[in-house]
């Protein structure tokens, strides 16, 4: 009897030290969401599903949520109050994760801007278009007309959306006036753009590329530093004379704010290893995009440096986001 007591203490001994242990799950033991501020269809969005894709081949499912709405303030407070478990990450981009949290004053707005910066998806450089009715054929002649005529040229831009700013930078470095007329949304500015409504619209290569290859539009310049592969004869801003102008569409990844670190360096490096997959690089090329990449260190240095450049225009236009 004694032995067998003995026996069955050895053996309850044993089964306190291996339980934990063996409830222990490896991350991730349930899906990972990827909240997209947007509404499905979008380039941001498709961005989003194309990455997912890659993400569930190393953490199993990877699901896609759609939560548009207050500009995508929507999806941005969801995955800042989100448990920093590494299930709720957000896939966003220039306004979302630079110019909201560096212009929001409500009660969120400090949990947003400490928002965990994970990894850089892919750049989209914005290009200056003009309706082919108009006399104008340079961004000088643009400027030339804009000042011979305040206020007389319609400029389209979804609201609170990253073409508005670039337009109201476009129009404090160029020292212009443009009507600006606020849209729903990228497709409704495009439309009204084809159809004669407006005068110019600033729009990522994502949206513009197929009608500018068509004829249907006419480019002026792209605002990135460097001319565009996919329009390598457009001159940059800069080579056309307004400096300051330089902005590019821009996607990345964040986590709620004290996301573990171990967590973070897994999904840079997963995320890292999708861009460099051939068929991922094809489908962000067909967008007019090109992947980024990099370590969430260099993904923190560029939101240190568009926060503040966007709050001087966002000021400077009276613009607000919350």
């Amino acid at each position: 009897m004694t032995r067998f007591l003995l026996a069955l203490f050895a053996l309850a001994i044993a089964t306190l030290h291996s339980g934990p242990a063996s409830a222990q799950t490896t991350y991730p033991s349930r899906p990972i969401k990827l909240i997209v501020p947007f509404p499905a269809g979008g380039p941001i969005d498709v961005m989003a599903r194309l990455l997912g894709q890659k993400l569930s081949t190393t953490f199993g499912t990877v699901i896609v949520e759609n939560r548009p709405g207050g500009g995508g303030t929507v999806g941005l407070k969801a995955v800042a109050a989100a448990e920093p478990d590494g299930y709720t990450f957000l896939f966003g981009g220039t306004i979302t994760l630079s110019v909201v949290p560096a212009v929001m004053i409500a009660p969120e707005g400090e949990q947003i801007r400490r928002m965990t910066p994970v990894a850089l998806i892919s750049s989209t450089p914005f290009v200056l278009i003009v309706a082919p009715r108009l006399p104008i054929t340079t961004v000088a002649e643009l400027i030339g007309y804009a000042r011979a005529n305040p206020g007389k040229l319609n400029f389209g831009a979804p609201a609170g959306a990253t073409p508005l700013l670039v337009g109201e930078l476009f129009k404090l470095r160029a020292g212009i006036a443009f009507t600006t007329v606020p849209y729903r949304g990228a497709a409704n500015t495009m439309n009204d753009m084809l159809s004669g409504q407006i005068d110019m619209v600033i729009e990522p290569t994502s949206v513009s590329l197929a009608h500018i290859h068509e004829g249907k539009i006419r480019p002026l310049a792209v605002t990135s530093r460097a001319r565009s592969a996919e329009l390598p004869k457009l001159p940059t801003m800069a080579e056309s004379g307004v400096q300051g102008v330089v902005a590019v569409s821009w996607t990345g990844v964040s986590g709620p704010p004290g996301l573990p670190t171990e967590v973070t360096a897994r999904f840079n490096r997963a995320i890292n290893a999708a861009l460099t997959a051939d068929d991922m690089k094809l489908a962000l090329s067909k967008l007019g995009s090109e992947p980024l990449g990099g370590s969430a260190q260099d993904f923190a240095a560029l939101l240190a440096e568009e926060g503040p450049r966007w709050l001087e225009v966002v000021r400077a236009a009276g613009l607000k986001f919350d």
